[in-house]
C-alpha cells in the first residue's frame, strides 16, 4: 500500500467518522461532554428592570431637586409603590426598579437632608438599570448543539431551568498493546522486555479526548490469541487502539491480524516523523488504529488524528488550540523527507524552544513539552524569530 501525506491520512480518518448516539443526563453533571440539542430560554433575563447598583431610583427630571424616599427595596421583594415628582425609592442591586423611575443614583451621589429627604446629584450618569430581556429574551437559543459544555454553559442551563440535558454518549476506545517484550508496569522486566507505558498514557489521552478507555491487555506474539482479543475490543468499543506490532519485523503481524478481522485497512504508512508506520482502518462496528509502538510516536498520532476523530463523533466543532509565537533560535534537522512533528516548550519570553528529543523512544521527552509544532516535508530550517503554531498537547 502507498505511503500518503499527513494531511491525506488526517481526511481519510475523519471521512470515516460515524456519530455517536445522544442520552439525557442531569445538568449538573454534563461539563465537558457535547451538547446533543439547542437550548433556549424559557424567559427574559432580568426577568424585570433591575437596579445594577445600591442607590435611589428616581426620576432624572428630578434630579438636583430634594427627594422624599417612599420606601425601601430589597433585592427578592417587590416595591409596594410608584414613584411620583419629587420622590425616590431606596433600592438595592438587584431589586426591582420601581415603576415610574428612569434611572439609579449610586449611594456615593447622595446627600441625606436634615428633613428626613435626599438631594441627588449624577445628572450626567448611567441609567444603572438593567433593563428586561437586555441579555436574553424568552425563547431566545442560549446554547447550541455541538458545543463542548463548560462550567458557565452549566450556569447558562441552570438560569433557563434546563435541568436535563440532552449529551452526546461518549465513545468507547479499546486499548491493547502487543509484543511479549511487554510486561505490566507492576512487574520487573525480564532480559529484553520493557513495561507497558503506551497503554497507559493512551488511556490516559483518551479520558482528555471525552472517550471512555477499556484495557485489554497485553496480546502476546501469538497470531491467534491477538485476534481473539482484537475481535473482542471491536465488539465492545467504537473505536480500538492497538500499539506495536505495525513495522515490517517478523513478529508485526498486527496488519494481518486486522484483515482477519474484517477490518478494510484504508491506509498502514503516512509520511510523517514520528509515526510513519500508523495504519488505520473500518469496521463495521468500529474504527481502528494500528499506532507505533514507540511512546513518542504513539502520543503524537493520537493527538494528531484520534483526538479529533474522537470530538468529530460527539459531533463537536473542535478546533487544535494553536498558538502562533516566534521560535526562539534557529532550529535545523537533518532529513525533511517527511513532515514532521516536533515536542517544544514555550520559554518565559513566549518564545517556542525544541524539546531535546533522541528519537520517537525518547518517552520523558513530552513530560516537559508544551505543544508540537508541525515541520513542513522540504523544509530543514526554521530561523530565529519565525512565527511557528503551536499545538497544545
Amino acid at each position: 500500500m502507498e505511503m500518503i501525506t499527513f494531511k491525506e491520512a488526517f481526511g481519510i480518518v475523519m471521512e470515516s467518522a460515524f456519530e455517536t448516539d445522544a442520552e439525557t443526563i442531569s445538568f449538573s453533571a454534563s461539563g465537558n461532554r457535547i451538547l446533543a440539542e439547542d437550548i433556549f430560554s424559557d424567559l427574559d433575563m432580568p426577568p424585570f428592570n433591575r437596579s445594577a447598583v445600591d442607590g435611589y431610583a428616581c426620576r432624572r427630571s428630578d434630579l438636583n431637586n430634594n427627594l422624599e424616599v417612599i420606601e425601601v427595596i430589597a433585592a427578592g421583594k417587590a416595591p409596594l409603590k410608584s414613584v411620583g415628582k419629587d420622590q425616590c425609592s431606596k433600592i438595592m442591586t438587584g431589586a426591582i426598579v420601581p415603576d415610574g423611575c428612569d434611572i439609579v443614583i449610586m449611594v456615593e451621589d447622595s446627600e441625606a437632608l436634615s428633613s428626613g429627604k435626599v438631594r441627588l446629584s449624577g445628572r450626567n450618569s448611567k441609567i444603572n438599570i438593567s433593563l428586561k430581556g437586555e441579555d436574553v429574551k424568552t425563547g431566545e437559543k442560549v446554547l447550541q448543539t455541538g458545543k463542548l459544555i463548560k462550567p458557565q454553559d452549566i450556569a447558562v442551563m441552570a438560569a433557563v431551568g434546563h435541568i436535563n440535558v440532552l449529551v452526546k454518549k461518549l465513545p468507547g476506545v479499546g486499548v491493547l498493546s502487543t509484543g511479549d517484550e511487554l510486561v505490566e508496569p507492576s512487574d520487573s522486566p525480564g532480559i529484553s522486555q520493557i513495561r507497558n507505558s503506551n497503554a497507559y498514557q493512551l488511556l490516559a489521552q483518551v479520558e482528555r479526548a471525552g472517550g471512555l478507555g477499556h484495557y485489554y491487555g497485553i496480546a502476546p506474539d501469538k497470531e491467534d490469541i491477538t485476534y481473539e482479543m482484537v475481535q473482542k475490543a471491536i465488539s465492545e468499543n467504537d473505536i480500538v487502539i492497538l500499539t506495536g506490532g505495525v513495522s515490517m519485523g517478523d513478529f508485526d503481524f498486527v496488519p494481518a491480524i486486522l484483515k482477519r478481522a474484517g477490518i478494510k485497512i484504508l491506509f498502514d504508512r503516512v509520511k510523517v516523523q514520528p509515526g510513519k508506520p500508523t495504519t488505520f482502518g473500518v469496521h463495521s462496528k468500529a474504527i481502528v488504529f494500528g499506532l507505533p509502538g514507540n511512546p513518542v510516536s504513539s502520543f503524537i498520532q493520537f493527538e494528531t488524528l484520534v483526538r479529533p476523530l474522537i470530538k468529530k463523533m460527539m459531533g463537536c466543532a473542535w478546533k487544535p488550540e494553536d498558538q502562533k509565537l516566534p521560535i526562539a533560535a534557529k532550529y535545523e534537522r537533518k532529513s525533511a523527507a517527511r513532515m514532521a512533528w516536533v515536542p517544544v516548550i514555550i520559554n518565559d519570553n513566549s518564545e517556542v524552544v525544541p524539546v531535546d528529543f533522541h528519537g520517537s523512544a525518547h518517552i520523558t521527552s513530552l513530560s516537559d513539552a508544551d505543544g508540537i509544532i508541525a515541520v513542513k516535508a522540504g523544509t530543514k530550517t526554521i530561523e530565529k524569530g519565525e512565527i511557528v503554531s503551536v499545538r497544545k498537547i
